[in-house]
């Protein structure tokens, strides 16, 4: 029974490694996950991700970890707090703006014209 345990451990470990690894970005790539990178660097990232899986680190820890060595822009989603939550609201505050100017817009044109006596 013990035999079994070992092999779903590791598929268990493989895939927080992937969670984790697909959470940050890769140093030397443009815009890419360290989990979807072919880089040296990213694997060697992945490499030490795993390894303090199995030395019991959790995943904040892990990440905690990156982000004290190349900062918050190791982070393929911006944290939501301080002047970031503008990354988040930027574009919802963009489309509701060009909703509300494309109705003025359409009233005005589809407004019948005055006419004067």
């Amino acid at each position: 029974m013990a035999a079994a345990a070992g092999p779903l451990a590791a598929q268990d470990l493989d895939a927080q490694a992937q969670a984790i690894a697909s959470r940050l970005r890769c140093p030397v790539c443009q815009n890419e996950s360290v989990a979807d990178s072919p880089s040296e660097l990213s694997a060697q990232m992945r490499a030490l991700i795993r390894a303090k899986l199995q030395a019991g680190e959790s995943s904040d820890q892990i990440i905690a970890y990156f982000v004290a060595k190349y900062g918050e822009w190791i982070l393929l989603e911006p944290p939501r707090r301080g002047i970031l939550w503008l990354v988040w609201l930027a574009p919802v505050i963009a489309l509701g703006t060009g909703f509300a100017v494309a109705m003025r817009f359409l009233r005005r044109v589809s407004r019948p014209a005055r006419s004067y006596p």
